[in-house]
């Protein structure tokens, strides 16, 4: 799978954005989606990840209720959809696809570019 990410720019904060992943590959429907950021400095994190099926949605505490994430397997893409972002959310964004291995931890084995939010106060 090759995941491409776009959508990010520069927003004030409380405004939205929406980022995107769009998927080339067969194998897009079975995987895990997962969107992580990392700000300069600081060490990766991951925002939230969805189901294979969309069915099931789990986000850090410091996104809930802000952030949301969604997708369309027919278009073989993922969605961020960010509302209420705040200068602590500036960072690049990074989407993954992946899956559970046999010891029960997530892999996650195809990443995108990452695409640059940044909020202004």
């Amino acid at each position: 799978v090759q995941l491409q990410a776009s959508g990010g720019g520069l927003v004030q904060a409380g405004g939205s954005l929406r980022l995107s992943c769009a998927a080339f590959g067969r194998t897009f429907s079975k995987s895990i989606m997962g969107w992580f950021r990392q700000a300069t400095g600081k060490e990766l994190e991951s925002v939230g990840r969805i189901s294979a099926n969309g069915a099931s949605t789990n986000y850090t505490d410091s996104v809930k209720g802000r952030f949301t994430i969604s997708r369309d397997n027919a278009k073989n893409t993922a969605y961020l959809q960010m509302n209420t972002l705040k200068p602590e959310d500036t960072a690049v964004y990074y989407c993954a696809a992946g899956e559970v291995d046999f010891r029960g931890r997530y892999a996650w084995n195809y990443w995108g570019q990452g695409t640059q939010v940044t909020v202004s106060s």
